[in-house]
């Protein structure tokens, strides 16, 4: 082993060496660009751009010219366009039309809208979850539909340079951009938990929030705080609208929230300057409006009585009700049952088999234990609702064999009985307790019947004859 390593430090020192001068080059070379130039700044991206912080940003433009620069083809817009339908399929007026056409017809007209993203206490979850969107994918999304100016996860610069590139991007677009919080805020300790560029977290978004046009909290963290909330909360987490009650806010909560509904809500205020229809939580209805268990697709086994007893049983296997164990879909609201992560079918929590959390509801998730079973707010718990689809079998007592028997002997005594009292007669029709008539009065009421009916023929021929002469004529 010592051989190994040894030749191997021998190999790899020659790279290692080309590597770090490779580094040093560019250090010296950026610090005299810098020195030289003091208006040089960054982009997004980390490539210098020289020149005045008020225009060294292009023009915005319109979604339609963004596209047609770039090549993005029509047919990818139209993707991207239904997929945007699905998940908003109402409640959305930017969706509110028949056809993905008409939908596209009405986006490419809006001006992409310039967007600040800021990262708190958080995980990066919903940054991954927006990265995993299939139409448009992460290009698409941050080139050509809105218009990212800074997200220190994902851009290339740092530091000073990042600072610059916010403080800019702030400057130029104050009052007309949307604020992306992701994450927590600490408010313990005067905020000393966490800081950006030597500042709490609190003075970072109470000045840049205050320059916002608008606001949206992305996660369950951004929402309401999340899991840096949970007890004992050391931080003091709380939401965005905990700290700027009177903004313009919008809370998307999810651990992660579906990128549609971010990308919905963006481009609806960037058509016409508002936001979808909210609840009493600030989130969007249209993504918001319903439970999960109403729309789960394992609420028939719910309504059956069959639930998962233990993680791997015959139960789970076949897909069975996750309730007992510790599903929280029942006060659980939000669209995940109808409409999936990353366009794939089933890829949300139930679907693969594990139970909801409720991560979209601040008094249920990081707060009730994740396997503890809920109440159902329903009229009746199953299998009450619904008859069981495998109903017990019992065994008939003789004492029940013996009353059918006894009244199907009744039934058939009476109906012979009552045989009995019907006329033998031939076209007698008197009903049973009635005298039947003589047969001499019905052979005489029978003869009668046929003399009159002779007596008419005859009147028929005698009134032809009379008539043949007028019609020969």
């Amino acid at each position: 082993m010592t051989v190994f390593c040894n030749w191997t430090r021998t190999r790899l020192k020659p790279l290692l060496q080309l590597g770090e001068f490779v580094r040093k080059w560019f250090t010296r070379t950026f610090t005299k660009i810098l020195e030289r130039d003091k208006t040089l700044t960054l982009d997004v991206w980390g490539m210098p751009v020289s020149g005045s912080p008020a225009v060294h940003l292009n023009d915005l433009g319109t979604i339609e010219e963004r596209l047609k620069a770039c090549g993005v083809s029509r047919r990818s817009f139209l993707q991207f366009c239904s997929s945007l339908m699905i998940a908003a399929p109402f409640g959305l007026a930017i969706t509110d039309m028949l056809t993905p056409e008409a939908v596209a017809a009405g986006l490419q007209q809006v001006i992409r809208p310039p967007v600040i993203w800021l990262a708190f206490q958080d995980c990066t979850g919903c940054t991954t979850a927006t990265l995993q969107s299939s139409h448009p994918d992460f290009a698409d999304l941050i080139l050509n539909v809105i218009s990212l100016e800074y997200h220190e996860t994902l851009m290339a610069a740092s530091g000073i340079q990042a600072r610059q590139v916010l403080d800019e991007a702030v400057q130029k677009y104050a009052g007309k951009f949307i604020l992306v919080v992701e994450g927590s805020i600490p408010t313990k300790e005067k905020g000393i938990y966490m800081k950006l560029a030597g500042r709490p977290a609190l003075d970072v978004l109470a000045d840049i929030g205050g320059k916002a046009a608008a606001i949206v909290a992305i996660g369950s963290c951004a929402s309401w705080g999340g899991i840096p909330s949970a007890d004992p909360d050391p931080t003091g987490a709380v939401g965005v609208v905990d700290l700027m009650p009177e903004k313009s806010i919008v809370n998307i909560p999810g651990c992660p929230p579906n990128p549609y509904t971010l990308l919905g809500v963006l481009l609806q205020f960037a058509a016409n300057g508002t936001f979808p229809e909210l609840d009493h939580q600030r989130r969007p209805k249209f993504a918001f409006d319903r439970d999960i268990h109403e729309h789960c697709p394992r609420r028939a086994h719910f309504d059956a009585g069959h639930f998962v007893k233990q993680f791997g049983d015959q139960g789970h296997r076949e897909g069975w009700c996750l309730y007992e164990m510790g599903c929280k879909g029942p006060d659980t609201h939000a669209g995940c049952s109808t409409r999936h992560f990353n366009d794939i079918p089933d890829v949300w929590p139930i679907g693969i088999g594990a139970p909801c959390i409720g991560c979209t509801e601040k008094s249920i998730a990081f707060r009730v234990p994740m396997f503890q079973v809920v109440q159902i707010h329903t009229i009746a718990a199953p299998p009450e609702t619904y008859a069981s689809i495998y109903a017990p079998q019992g065994r008939i007592s003789p004492m029940a064999t013996g009353l059918v028997g006894l009244a199907a002997g009744a039934l058939a005594g009476a109906g012979y009985v009552a045989s009995r009292k019907f006329s033998t007669i031939k076209d007698d029709e008197g009903v049973p307790g009635m005298r039947p008539p003589d047969e001499s009065q019905i052979t005489q009421q029978t003869l009668k019947a046929g003399n009159g009916l002779h007596s008419s023929e005859r009147d028929s021929e005698d009134a032809g004859r009379d008539d043949g002469p007028e019609a020969s004529a």
